[in-house]
């Protein structure tokens, strides 16, 4: 998926901790999420449609990722 991030407001997690080793988030008004490094912010960054992200934050939420790496 293709997104002009350029305007986003991005942010990270109030969980961070002000770790420099974080992800960081950008919500846009169309839906669409952007994820990038926060050690890298000119770097590359992924964009989600709204359906994806909302499947990823649920499998955060119940504890699937962990399953998946074992």
């Amino acid at each position: 998926m293709s997104a002009d991030l350029s305007m986003a407001r991005w942010f990270k997690s109030s969980h961070s901790g002000g770790s420099q080793d974080c992800v960081e988030v950008a919500f846009l008004a169309d839906g669409t999420v952007g994820v990038r490094d926060s050690k890298n912010p000119t770097g590359p960054a992924l964009a989600f449609p709204p359906h994806a992200w909302d499947a990823f934050t649920a499998s955060v939420a119940g504890g699937m990722l962990g399953q998946l790496a074992e």
